[in-house]
């Protein structure tokens, strides 16, 4: 078709070029929410900014659902009043908790989320560690078997001193339902991160993903980078959130036998079919170690590890060093 000139041919051109789809192309966009940075990267032809949108509108309900922090939340609300009364919750949170109470039995007892019981005591922003006797009368409360679940998504706690935090899978699950959200919406290709959590859907476009682990002790530098499709990937590390308090570094993943932060690790990996088991398991190999985690890894279908110690040496799980 040949058009006219000048401004004619503006008006007469224009709804032809509206009727062009828009060209695909990576798409990328980031946001603050549940203590933490997200970000998605996803491929499109469309305007993903609605897409967007709804992701952070979900984490956002997730985050006044799950937080600790936020007074009127779920959680907050169990763990002030769980101790007095069977208390209603919502069937998405009891099937959190359930899932919460099914790692507890797989690790041992590694995976606890009652490890709140002293975790609150803890300010890391001010670099503040509770007490020796506060952590020893703390401790008594900490074991999810004091975490009753009853008929009707009922929650009681056996002890009154026992509190909850649901940081170990909370953020893993967000990545699920924004996977799921993706998928039907029809994304075929993204990489969707919160955290030290992520998902990587699809391929880059013909070739894998390729995702690093950080350095657990410069945070400029990638330890590894791994080429990865289809898969969830968490990293749990003592550098994630921390203060130095007499040459002792204090963080956030505590052992539910003494409440104090595990020694001995500086990162674990997990890469799992999603993004919840991945997060429980990351947390439950750094608690447990690495021959006690190894195992645990080795025994599960599906799952890998990669486990970075406070010496800088690094441990795989059997899938990862045999050939195949």
């Amino acid at each position: 078709m040949h058009c006219p000139r000048p401004l004619l041919s503006l008006l007469v051109c224009l709804p032809l070029l509206l009727s062009f789809p828009v060209q695909a192309d990576w798409q990328q966009h980031s946001w603050d929410v549940m203590g933490t940075r997200a970000s998605i990267s996803l491929w499109s032809e469309d305007d993903a900014a609605p897409l967007f949108q709804q992701l952070e509108t979900e984490m956002e309900r997730l985050n006044q659902l799950l937080s600790p922090w936020i007074d009127d939340s779920e959680l907050a609300r169990l763990n002030r009043q769980g101790h007095e009364a069977p208390q209603a919750i919502s069937p998405e949170f009891y099937r959190l908790l359930e899932q919460s109470l099914h790692y507890y039995q797989l690790t041992g007892g590694a995976f606890d989320i009652t490890f709140a019981s002293a975790g609150h005591l803890y300010d890391y922003r001010e670099g503040k560690a509770p007490r020796d006797r506060e952590l020893e009368i703390a401790a008594r409360h900490i074991g999810a078997d004091r975490i009753e679940l009853l008929a009707d998504n009922q929650v009681k706690f056996r002890t009154s001193g026992t509190r909850i935090d649901l940081g170990g899978i909370a953020k893993g699950y967000a990545i699920d339902q924004g996977i799921a959200l993706l998928k039907a919406s029809g994304v075929e290709h993204a990489w969707l991160a919160l955290g030290g959590d992520s998902y990587v859907l699809g391929d880059h476009r013909g070739r894998p993903w390729e995702v690093g682990i950080q350095h657990p002790r410069d945070q400029k530098k990638v330890a590894m980078r791994l080429p990865i499709s289809n898969i969830a990937m968490s990293t749990s590390g003592d550098y994630q959130r921390y203060f130095i308090q007499e040459g002792r570094r204090i963080h956030h993943i505590l052992s539910p036998q003494t409440g104090k932060s595990i020694d001995g690790l500086a990162s674990v990996t997990v890469l799992a079919n999603n993004s919840l088991d991945a997060d429980a398991l990351s947390t439950s190999v750094f608690v447990l170690g690495v021959e006690k985690g190894l195992a645990l890894i080795n025994r599960l279908a599906d799952t890998s590890a990669i486990i970075i110690d406070r010496g800088g040496n690094v441990f795989y799980s059997d899938d990862l060093t045999t050939p195949q």
